[in-house]
């Protein structure tokens, strides 16, 4: 997925508890769909290129970080929380 690829949730007037949108992404050289609320969406784009990374690559770096934890949560719960963690640490 590039960072381009979807419109932002704000710019297209959509309210912050849309429901989620499916996204396909590749991690390690797999194909896997991810479901996050369009502002979540956002909030990845954002920090990806802040990071000046693709996507993908944030994501996956999220996974290596998820899979590391006692009790992995799934993709989609522990993107959520690793921004909601970004977001109170700034």
């Amino acid at each position: 997925m590039e960072r381009d690829e979807a419109p932002s949730a704000r710019s297209a007037g959509a309210s912050p508890f849309a429901p989620p949108a499916k996204r396909s992404v590749t991690i390690a050289g797999h194909q896997t769909a991810v479901s996050l609320e369009p502002i979540f969406w956002d909030a990845l784009c954002a920090q990806a290129a802040r990071e000046e990374v693709p996507v993908n690559v944030l994501i996956a770096r999220i996974d290596v970080e998820r899979l590391a934890a006692a009790q992995p949560p799934n993709l989609a719960s522990a993107i959520r929380c690793w921004l909601f963690e970004r977001t109170l640490s700034s």
